[in-house]
C-alpha cells in the first residue's frame, strides 16, 4: 500500500504550469514544512516535502492556497530520477498529491500570513463587516 497524509505549511507559493495540448491540465508543484513527531537535540524540527498536483487539485491550488497557509494533503509516494544538464543522474522524491483539505480558518491564515511579512489575502466573500457599537441598531436582535 502506498499511501501519504501530510499536515504541514507551504514554504513557498506554489508554482502551477498547465500541459500543452488539446487538453492542457494543471500541474501544481509547492514543498510542505512538516513538523517532526519527535524532536532530537541537534537535529531539524521539520522536513521539507516537495509536493505535485494535477488537474482540479492542481487548480484548487492555484485559487486558494499561499506561501504560509497551513494545509493537509492525501497522495501517494512518488520517486523518480532524471539526468541533468551535466549529465549527472538526480534522484526525485515527491507526494503525488491526490486531494488537500485546508486545516486553518480564512483568518488564521490571513494572520499567520501577515507575521511572516506577506500582505493579506484579499476577502472573497460578499459579507460586510459590521462596525463595532451597532448592535442595538440591528433589526433581528
Amino acid at each position: 500500500m502506498n499511501r501519504v497524509i501530510l499536515i504541514g505549511r507551504l514554504t513557498r507559493e506554489p508554482e502551477v504550469r498547465y500541459s500543452q495540448g488539446e487538453k492542457s491540465t494543471a500541474v501544481a508543484r509547492f514543498s510542505l514544512a512538516v513538523a517532526r513527531r519527535f524532536k532530537r537535540e541537534n537535529e531539524p524540527d521539520c522536513d521539507f516535502i516537495n509536493c505535485v498536483a494535477f488537474g482540479k487539485t492542481a487548480e484548487v491550488i492555484e485559487k486558494h492556497v499561499t506561501k504560509g497557509t497551513k494545509i493537509g494533503v492525501e497522495g501517494e509516494w512518488r520517486t523518480g530520477s532524471y539526468t541533468n544538464r551535466d549529465g549527472n543522474k538526480v534522484y526525485t522524491n515527491d507526494c503525488n498529491v491526490s486531494s488537500i483539505e485546508f486545516c486553518e480558518s480564512k483568518n488564521a491564515s490571513q494572520s499567520n500570513q501577515q507575521s511572516n511579512g506577506l500582505p493579506p489575502m484579499p476577502s472573497t466573500d460578499d459579507f460586510m463587516q459590521i462596525p463595532d457599537g451597532i448592535e442595538n441598531e440591528l433589526p433581528f436582535n
